[in-house]
């Protein structure tokens, strides 16, 4: 069975039955790339990213009934999450408290410390937009135009925010010791 009707059964058993042992599938299904789409927005800010995370799957929950399977549920399911953290940023404009608790974290975290708080510091010198994009597709392996349909920006917007992040990003890495 392909994975998007699988997505489309679940989405059909909680819609019509109320089944919540399907969208349990759903939330266990996803609930890992959400929470790591969330980390690297929020610069390892593990109780904000699960804070967003659970927002996200509420709002799943009460708006499943919108999906239409126009585009794949996963694609929709990052819609709601990329609305989730722009309503987030809005509301509380991610300034340097922000950063400032994701340092701590980062500096928390185990495995690949020092990378990891390099990859952090890198994405945190891109604009929202790039970082958005950079993290959809080189993090999450989102397509392009899965991108544009999660973000609501043109393919062509895309396109130049990763240029301009990966180059960004490359940059700053080899001035930090990685590469050559």
């Amino acid at each position: 069975m392909s994975e998007k009707f699988n997505d489309m059964t679940l989405v059909a058993r909680v819609t019509m039955f109320h089944d919540k042992k399907a969208f349990e599938q759903l939330v266990r299904k996803y609930q890992s790339p959400v929470r790591r789409f969330f980390l690297n927005h929020t610069m390892g800010n593990e109780p904000l990213s699960d804070d967003l995370a659970q927002e996200t799957f509420i709002k799943v929950y009460t708006h499943i009934d919108k999906f239409r399977g126009i585009s794949g549920f996963s694609t929709w399911l990052y819609r709601i999450a990329y609305n989730v953290f722009y309503d987030y940023t809005r509301q509380h404009r991610l300034t340097e408290d922000i950063s400032s608790t994701a340092v701590r974290n980062i500096e928390s975290l185990h495995s690949n410390h020092d990378l990891r708080m390099d990859m952090y510091k890198a994405l945190k010198i891109l604009k929202e937009e790039e970082r958005t994009c950079i993290i959809l597709q080189m993090i999450d392996g989102q397509p392009i135009d899965k991108i544009s349909s999660i973000t609501g920006m043109p393919e062509g917007t895309i396109k130049s925010h990763l240029s301009r992040g990966k180059k960004q990003l490359a940059t700053y890495l080899r001035n930090n010791g990685y590469g050559h």
